[in-house]
């Protein structure tokens, strides 16, 4: 059965097991998606956007036309809500979670070590001042691993403007590391 005919028919039984099956068929590529916005560090974040994207869905599903697949319509909604997210996040203090000062944390080479963190710390911040769609895309590819083809689906995009996007990104990082003094 196909996401959209489990949807017709969840929208006409209400049968929690239907939407159920829906949800299980789409968190994964959801929580990826939120994730890639989101990025690394906010984990916490990830899982409650994730949670509201399915609250959303339940609430809106009567909406969905099939004007689109519905996992489009779905990553568009996910999408939607974690760039909300993100800009909420933004009006915080920045900070690194315990894990990630642990991970930096090394008593092989202080000096390399310093040099490390701070050209780590110098791309996280450039990665962090690109557009929401090319940070979206420069996490999904480099830290969630995803193929080129798997992003443009989740996006709803060509194969070849996902891979322009990643390369405008790698430009913009460039520049803006180049800026602060940071090359290759």
């Amino acid at each position: 059965m196909t996401d959209e005919e489990l949807v017709r028919r969840y929208v006409a039984d209400r049968d929690p097991a239907d939407f159920r099956e829906l949800v299980e068929r789409q968190a994964p590529r959801v929580l990826r998606l939120v994730a890639s916005v989101l990025g690394p560090y906010r984990q916490g974040d990830v899982e409650e956007t994730v949670q509201d994207v399915f609250v959303r869905l339940h609430e809106k599903i009567d909406r969905f036309h099939g004007g689109a697949t519905f996992a489009t319509w779905l990553y568009r909604v996910a999408y939607n809500l974690a760039i909300d997210r993100a800009k909420l996040a933004r009006l915080r203090l920045p900070h690194l979670d315990i894990d990630a000062m642990h991970a930096l944390a090394s008593a092989s080479d202080p000096q390399r070590d310093a040099l490390t963190g701070e050209r780590a710390a110098l791309l996280a911040e450039a990665v962090e001042q690109l557009p929401d769609l090319y940070r979206s895309v420069i996490y999904l590819h480099y830290w969630q691993e995803t193929p080129v083809d798997e992003i443009a689906a989740l996006l709803g995009a060509p194969p070849n403007t996902v891979k322009s996007y990643l390369f405008r990104a790698r430009e913009r990082i460039g520049r803006l590391l180049a800026e602060k003094g940071l090359t290759s």
